[in-house]
């Protein structure tokens, strides 16, 4: 029985990848050891992150005066770096059109109490359990504000941000986590960009943040460990970085440029993300809570059945067929397909072809 897994994050990696890491586990470039084993300080893994992110430069464009930032923390430790480097004594804007965006204007909230700057709701869509992307108007913003922030694919809710809005000349930052090297954003069009690696870009532990040097704090803050002009100035290496995590990013870096880079990815993810969409616009069985069609996600696709009792069946029936980690996250119910990069066509095929028979069973 194939197995196809739909998981949100950690989530599913190319095969060629895991192919290729297996063959090195034990025995990197003939070193003798697993690249677990070398030491950050070492020549072979300063090549390993030199290359990792002279092909994330690559793949993204990214220009010469922006940083590639390889962290730790996850994307949650970004809620509160981000104010800490670049909102003192200013205000922050926050868009929050789904469950991250919330919890990153949380922590902003949390942070002013002891940090001095401002963060303000500019939007929301919450009152509709975040059914859309919501709009605000750029005259509401003050120019001198750090920033405006967003996040640009709602996992949970199965969102996401493809026109970018006018932010009144403020610099636009932008949680990534979940499409970034899935849709071919332009790097210059952010003032900083921040992504948890284990959706499309490797394993969970690595941290990815771009930012412009213009951004980078003048300032010492509250920590080193949490201080973007530091982590620079070290090239990532003020400690022991997520060394196999960042190891495993170059080569799914690899793989990305060997199939197009991201406007291959984009296109692919348009075309798996393009049969289920149109397979539940055709049923009247199947339905997806997002609202307006210009706002759906490539990557995280929810969907709804006529009833809870259903959706529990049909996740239930869709495990025991091979088809993993499709529920719903608690907060949306029903289920959710996450194509990311490396989950296959076949597998959407796979998916439509079980929806269809289970609808046939219980229309």
């Amino acid at each position: 029985m194939a197995i196809y897994n739909f998981s949100a994050g950690p989530a599913v990696l190319p095969k060629e990848v895991l192919t290729k890491a297996q063959s090195e586990f034990l025995d990197y470039a003939g070193t003798g050891m697993s690249v677990m084993e070398l030491s950050h300080r070492s020549k072979p893994f300063e090549e390993i992150i030199q290359q990792a992110e002279s092909l994330l430069r690559e793949l993204m464009h990214i220009p010469d005066n922006y940083k590639v930032l390889f962290l730790q923390g996850g994307a949650s430790t970004q809620f509160s770096m981000l104010p800490l480097n670049l909102a003192p004594g200013k205000k922050a804007y926050y868009v929050v059109a789904g469950s991250w965006g919330k919890k990153a204007y949380t922590e902003a909230i949390k942070l002013s109490k002891t940090i001095a700057f401002e963060p303000i709701l500019l939007a929301s869509s919450e009152d509709s359990n975040f059914d859309h992307i919501p709009s605000f108007e750029a005259s509401a913003i003050d120019s001198d504000a750090a920033y405006v922030h967003i996040t640009t694919n709602n996992t949970i809710e199965g969102t996401a941000v493809y026109d970018l809005p006018d932010t009144n000349g403020v610099p636009l930052v932008a949680d990534m986590s979940s499409n970034i090297l899935a849709f071919d954003y332009q790097v210059s069009d952010f003032g900083l960009i921040y992504a948890g690696a284990q959706k499309n870009i490797g394993p969970a532990g690595v941290t990815l943040v771009v930012v412009r040097e213009d951004l980078l704090n003048d300032s010492p803050v509250l920590s080193s460990m949490l201080d973007y002009r530091i982590q620079a100035d070290n090239g990532s290496l003020y400690n022991t970085p997520p060394t196999y995590g960042i190891y495993m990013a170059k080569l799914v870096f690899e793989w990305v440029k060997s199939l197009g880079g991201v406007a291959g990815m984009e296109a692919k993810n348009r075309e798996k993300s393009g049969l289920l969409y149109d397979f539940i616009e055709q049923s009247d069985f199947y339905s997806s809570p997002v609202k307006d069609v210009k706002d759906r996600s490539l990557c995280n696709i929810p969907f709804v059945s006529p009833s809870d009792e259903l959706d529990a069946l049909f996740n239930k029936e869709a495990d025991a067929a091979g088809f993993k980690n499709i529920k719903g996250h608690r907060s949306v119910g029903g289920m959710r397909a996450s194509l990311y990069n490396a989950f296959p066509l076949e597998g959407v095929e796979a998916l439509i072809a079980f929806m269809a028979d289970f609808e046939a069973k219980h229309k």
